[in-house]
């Protein structure tokens, strides 16, 4: 069952989604204030990622509650190595102010050595970072101007199996930035690298494994792109599995990473699958590098490997067949005790 969101107040007068589904825009209003859970549970964050076929870039705001983050990743896929900094606050329980949507708002972060900000006036978007020592003492920085494409997004609305506990989240797909990233006298020029903006407020759980794959780019004389997804919450009333063809947004079936394991475990730099049981999704990920992450504080956990590669394969929108050869994107599976 795939149910589509109303219009209206996200959570009830008891903290409790109104409803859940999916939807192409922000069409529920999320506020903060209407949250009953401890507010030491809430997640907030703005994640963006660009990339052309060398390299990429992540850029991190969020507030979890009990801490919050302001990551920098880069990612050179030509001598597959990339770096993680991300420096941590203790405790913001709300005051990193991320705001209630994605349509319009700034936030910005600041730490020692560190200072992030993503501007938003509604008609455009900025991302400006600086960090003193990202990597062997040298400063990372950027300034990308970011232009929106695609009509529609990808939003969803999932309950958890506890009350008061939700997540509303949006992928906004087909972003593309342009503009300059500099690490220490090295110079990049950002020019039409295409991304996606993961947007995500809610109260989770204590434990959660998922899986995303997100993909933003042109293939076969098209500007294409998904979310697909799946691993928490109760998703009885919609996925979170969409395409995008030239602007519009097509709702897709359910699917299944088919991660390859070695000796038991996980072999995440060997060819994964990914596909639906009714075949509208049949493709191949071919990976190339794995930002991997794996932290262990007693009773927080991450356990991080998003892998960057190369998908190609066929997913069927619209009644259309679309063709994606070769286009370099991500995927990933999260454990957190968070």
């Amino acid at each position: 069952m795939q149910h589509l969101l109303t219009n209206g107040p996200l959570l009830d007068s008891k903290g409790n989604l109104t409803e859940g589904g999916y939807a192409f825009s922000l069409v529920k209003d999320y506020k903060r204030e209407a949250i009953k859970a401890n507010k030491l549970r809430i997640k907030e964050w703005d994640y963006y990622y660009f990339g052309n076929e060398e390299y990429g870039v992540g850029l991190t705001i969020d507030d979890n509650g009990y801490m919050s983050l302001a990551s920098i990743s880069f990612l050179d896929f030509k001598n597959k190595t990339q770096v993680t900094k991300s420096p941590m606050g203790i405790m913001p329980l709300g005051k990193v102010n991320l705001p209630p949507t994605s349509k319009t708002g700034d936030v910005s972060l600041s730490y020692k050595g560190t200072d992030m900000a993503f501007y938003n006036d509604g008609k455009s978007r900025r991302l400006v970072c600086h960090m003193d020592d990202f990597i062997d003492g040298l400063p990372f920085d950027c300034d990308l101007k970011i232009t929106d494409h695609n009509d529609d997004t990808m939003v969803i609305a999932t309950p958890f199996n506890k009350k008061k506990h939700f997540y509303y989240n949006q992928k906004i797909n087909d972003l593309e930035a342009n503009g300059i990233i500099t690490i220490g006298k090295k110079v990049y020029n950002v020019n039409k690298w295409y991304g996606v903006l993961d947007w995500g407020r809610g109260v989770w759980t204590y434990k959660q494994t998922w899986f995303w794959s997100s993909l933003s780019g042109e293939s076969d004389g098209h500007l294409i792109g998904f979310n697909l997804g799946y691993g928490f919450g109760d998703t009885s009333s919609a996925s979170e599995n969409m395409f995008f063809l030239d602007k519009k947004g097509y709702k897709l079936e359910d699917v299944v990473f088919k991660i390859p394991t070695k000796d038991g475990k996980d072999d995440f730099l060997s060819n994964w699958k990914i596909e639906s049981a009714s075949k509208d999704i049949d493709l191949t990920f071919t990976p190339i590098l794995n930002r991997r992450c794996y932290t262990n504080a007693l009773i927080i956990a991450s356990f991080q490997n998003q892998v960057f590669g190369r998908f190609s394969g066929y997913v069927t929108a619209d009644k259309k067949k679309i063709r994606i050869d070769n286009v370099l994107a991500f995927a990933e599976k999260v454990y957190n005790k968070w």
